[in-house]
């Protein structure tokens, strides 16, 4: 029994609008069950939860182009199910010999030129978010070295540690012994730079990736927007304990801060700093 064309719009039609419902259901809830904050959860297949300002307008933006791809590909889908039932050549024997459409020509040219300007305006805008540093509260440098970071607190006395990844912490090879401290709800400028070889300062909760040349200063921001531990890695092949430079944050308020500030001159005025580390732990 063949079924007509109005109602094979009114199926797709539809079931598009089920999957775009299910899709958003999804991404608003579907990382909530998974994940834990400033670090990877077990079989979680979404972004981490957001900590910053950033991170929270680039989950906005994946999760807009997630449901403008979707909305794209059923529609697609639909009129290839079209052309397929009623095009054929059972349904159409004899076929049009129509050769131009000015008006499907204009459409399709002018429709995906509006979805890409659609697009670049978020997407211009996080740009210019995460590029345009705002005025720091407090700067930290970090520096890649082969295989642990470093972390200089210029604006606090001026000392220096070194973060090395400790095996009887969790998170399993995230877990280090000397963490970055950083007050919350305050604008961290952090300066990156390579020791060695190019290594990467990457925290996805925190939305920041950026590398760390031999030789360059680059620079990013962050605003940590709740307190608690935060996870990152080098992102950037660099040897082979590459995936043993973890990157841990731990965010405090103003007063915990203060307070580590105190403890942390006394416990690294040496300045003394590990020669070479591995995944066994540092060497001297």
């Amino acid at each position: 029994m063949r079924m007509s064309m109005g109602r094979v719009g009114q199926h797709l039609l539809g079931l598009a609008t089920i999957a775009v419902v299910a899709a958003g259901v999804t991404l608003a809830t579907g990382g909530a069950a998974f994940a834990e904050v400033g670090q990877p959860a077990p079989w979680e297949w979404t972004l981490q939860q957001s900590g910053s300002p950033v991170m929270d307008n680039i989950v906005w933006f994946h999760n807009f182009l997630f449901v403008l791809i979707t909305l794209i590909t059923l529609f697609v889908l639909a009129l290839l199910v079209v052309v397929v039932v009623k095009f054929n050549a059972r349904a159409n024997p004899v076929p049009s010999r129509t050769t131009h459409n000015t008006l499907i020509e204009v459409a399709w040219t002018l429709v995906p030129v509006l979805i890409l300007v659609g697009i670049s305006v978020p997407s211009f805008r996080l740009l210019f978010l995460q590029l345009d540093i705002p005025k720091a509260d407090l700067t930290v440098k970090a520096t890649g070295k082969q295989w642990y970071w470093s972390y200089a607190y210029p604006d606090n006395g001026k000392f220096e540690f070194d973060s090395l990844m400790a095996q009887d912490k969790q998170p399993r090879l995230l877990g280090v012994d000397n963490e970055m401290v950083v007050p919350v709800n305050k604008v961290i400028r952090v300066q990156t730079t390579g020791a060695d070889v190019i290594h990467a300062f990457a925290l996805p909760a925190f939305g920041v990736k950026i590398d760390a040349i031999p030789g360059r200063l680059n620079e990013t921001w962050f605003k940590a927007t709740k307190t608690g531990m935060y996870y990152g890695q080098c992102s950037e092949l660099c040897g082979k304990d590459h995936a043993f430079m973890p990157i841990a944050i731990r965010v405090v308020n103003d007063q915990e801060f203060a307070s580590w500030v105190e403890a942390a001159k006394k416990k690294f005025a040496s300045g003394g700093t590990s020669t070479y580390a591995s995944a066994a732990g540092p060497t001297q």
